[in-house]
């Protein structure tokens, strides 16, 4: 187990400031979310934590250690990164490619062994690209590249792993996928990880913390269901929204609102008035009780209507 802080962090582009004065503990065997609106520098920040950006000020360190200080491989061994846009080499296989996820573990005393041929092939299992272990790399599709890089990542076997929006390029089945095998890691390893996530309410199933970010700082963190909320989803990405209990999970699910295909007060309204009236006793108004289809229960009138249709 590995402990990852940020303390009065600052981060930045040549002179542009991206995150500024930020600190942060990435909680210790947990599953953190980072959420916030596009350019509010949650990459920066993931970039800032893993040495691949040195900060313009403040300190990141890892077990108490200045992650500067720490050698490359060392660092590696401990902590791996699957950035947004990761890049492979021309030609490269599948297998080779998740295989360099070993390359940390190697030494002058130590070669390719078993154990990293045990290694590569659980990640490839863990993430159905074991199939693919033969082809290269530049002739499969997005998402079939995107799970094979989260098999490197798994491949490396660290105690801390930061991923930079790995449910990219993957149809939903898939992106459940990513994340349930993400929490399996945490759960059975205890790895601590920390996520940049843009689907709001798989962040918030998934997350055991939560940090939200606005403008390079932190507006909120901790668990899920403190977080996210509608105060917060207006003020970090503007958007009028309304939070209610996932069916599944039970935690925050976010139903934005938009300008269009929302229902109307008014007709809400007199949904609220027929659901009130369903509940009178023989002999009240025709047309006000309810009515019973396959798919549920609905105004007498709208349950006609559906008869009708049918």
């Amino acid at each position: 187990m590995a402990v990852l802080n940020a303390k009065d962090l600052t981060l930045q582009y040549d002179q542009r400031r991206v995150v500024e004065g930020l600190t942060a503990e990435i909680p210790e065997g947990r599953v953190t979310m980072i959420v916030g609106a596009n350019a509010c520098g949650k990459s920066t920040l993931l970039r800032g934590l893993s040495r691949l950006l040195k900060p313009a000020a403040g300190t990141v360190t890892l077990d108490g250690k200045d992650i500067h200080s720490l050698p490359a491989r060392e660092l590696a061994r401990t902590l791996g990164l699957l950035p947004q846009h990761p890049t492979a080499p021309d030609g490269i296989t599948v297998r080779d490619l998740v295989g360099r996820g070993r390359y940390p573990h190697q030494g002058f005393f130590r070669s390719w062994s078993e154990k990293d041929d045990a290694a590569v092939q659980r990640a490839l299992e863990a993430t159905e690209t074991l199939e693919l272990a033969g082809r290269n790399v530049d002739e499969l599709s997005g998402g079939q590249r995107q799970r094979v890089w989260i098999a490197m990542a798994l491949a490396q076997e660290t105690d801390v792993l930061l991923l930079d929006e790995p449910t990219t390029y993957l149809d939903l089945a898939h992106q459940v996928e990513v994340l349930d095998l993400v929490t399996d890691l945490n759960r059975q390893r205890g790895t601590t990880v920390a996520i940049v996530l843009h689907d709001l309410n798989l962040a918030a199933r998934y997350a055991d913390h939560v940090i939200a970010l606005k403008g390079g700082r932190i507006v909120a963190e901790g668990g899920a269901s403190d977080v996210i909320t509608e105060q917060l989803v207006l003020d970090v990405f503007g958007l009028d929204s309304r939070v209610l209990p996932d069916p599944v999970s039970g935690t925050p699910l976010i139903i934005p609102i938009g300008r269009h295909h929302a229902v109307p007060e008014s007709a809400a309204e007199a949904g609220a008035d027929s659901d009130a009236a369903a509940g009178a006793p023989a002999g009240a108004e025709p047309g006000t009780t309810e009515g019973t289809t396959e798919g549920g229960t609905f105004p007498k009138a709208v349950t006609t209507t559906l008869e009708l249709a049918s």
